[in-house]
C-alpha cells in the first residue's frame, strides 16, 4: 500500500514517485455479469469485504466497474451503473488506497469522482464519450486509456493500430487539457484482439515506453492466458503471473489483477531483480 504522502498527491509528478515500485490493482467488479467474478461482490457490504482483503494482500488500487466489458456483455445504462458503484465507493473511500473507476461514460465517471474515485479507468481511451477527456481535466485526476476494437481483425497489423490509437487518444487528453503526468496508457490485453495479436502486444509491450507514460497491464484470467493453458477462469492464475510478470520486465508499471497476493509478490520479486541484480550489472 502507497503510504507517506496524501492519495490525491501522489501523482503531482509520477505516477510511481510515492511507490518506487510498479502498482498493483485489485479488481472489484460489482456487476452481475463479469467474466470471472461476475456476481461475487455486487453487493456493498460483499464489495466492502472484498476490497479489505485486497488491500490486505497488497493493493495500491482498487478498480470499481459496475458494468461488465467481456465479450457480448449487455450494455448498462448510466444510471443502472452509478446504481451499483455509488454505494460501494461511498463504503471504500476511507480504506486508504487509491481508488480507480472503470468506465467509459463522462457521467459515471464525474459521478465517481465526486464520490471518492481518484482515477479514471476508460477502457475506450477517451474516444467512445465525447464529453469524457473534459470530464477528466476538469476533475484534475489521472486516466487510464486503453486500447479498444469493436471487433478483432486477424489481417490487422496490431502494432501500428495501437500507436495510431494512442495517438488520438494523446491527442484528445491535450486538447482537453490533461496534463502528462496524468496520462497512463494500456494496450488492452482481450480487447479486440485475435490470440495472436494478444501476445505480438506482449512480446512488443517495451515498445510502449516510447510514449514516456506508464504502462498498465492487465490479462487477469483472460482467454488469451485459458486458450493457450486450455484451463477456465478459476484455473489461469499462474498464466497471468506469467503475462504480468514478462509485462513488468518489459516496463509495465501497473498490474491490474484479480488474485492481488501472488501478484504483490511477483511486483517485489521484479523490483528486487532490477534493483539487487542491478548492482552486478556489467
Amino acid at each position: 500500500m502507497i503510504t507517506g504522502e496524501p492519495l490525491t498527491a501522489v501523482f503531482s509528478s509520477s505516477l510511481l514517485e510515492a511507490s518506487k515500485r510498479p502498482l498493483v490493482m485489485g479488481i472489484l467488479n460489482v456487476t452481475p455479469d463479469s467474466f470471472s467474478d461476475g456476481g461475487c461482490h455486487n453487493g456493498p457490504a460483499e464489495a466492502l469485504a472484498h476490497a479489505q482483503q485486497m488491500i490486505a494482500e497488497g493493493a495500491d488500487i482498487l478498480d470499481v466497474g459496475g458494468e461488465s466489458t467481456r465479450p457480448g456483455a449487455t450494455p448498462v445504462a448510466a444510471g443502472e451503473e452509478l446504481s451499483r458503484v455509488l454505494p460501494v465507493l461511498e463504503r471504500i473511500k476511507d480504506l486508504g488506497v487509491l481508488i480507480s473507476i472503470d468506465t467509459y461514460k463522462a457521467s459515471v465517471a464525474r459521478a465517481a469522482v465526486a464520490a471518492g474515485a481518484h482515477i479514471i479507468n476508460d477502457v475506450w481511451g477517451l474516444q467512445k464519450d465525447p464529453d469524457m477527456a473534459a470530464v477528466v481535466a476538469e476533475a484534475n485526476v489521472p486516466v487510464i486509456m486503453m486500447h479498444n476494437r469493436t471487433e478483432a481483425d486477424p489481417a490487422l497489423d496490431i502494432l501500428s493500430e495501437l500507436d495510431r490509437f494512442f495517438e488520438r487518444s494523446l491527442k484528445l487528453a491535450e486538447a482537453a487539457g490533461i496534463p502528462s503526468h496524468h496520462q497512463i496508457l494500456d494496450p488492452g490485453f482481450g480487447f479486440g484482439k485475435t490470440l495472436e495479436q494478444n501476445y505480438q502486444v506482449l512480446q512488443n509491450f517495451s515498445a510502449l515506453k516510447k510514449w514516456e507514460r506508464p504502462v498498465l497491464a492487465g490479462a487477469s484470467r483472460k482467454r488469451m492466458v485459458g486458450h493457450v493453458l486450455n484451463v477456465e477462469t478459476e484455473e489461469r492464475l499462474f498464466g497471468s503471473l506469467s503475462v504480468h510478470v514478462l509485462a513488468l520486465q518489459a516496463g509495465a508499471q501497473i498490474v491490474r489483477a484479480h488474485d492481488v497476493k501472488p501478484h504483490a509478490d511477483a511486483v517485489r520479486i521484479v523490483q528486487a531483480m532490477k534493483e539487487m541484480g542491478g548492482r552486478y550489472a556489467e
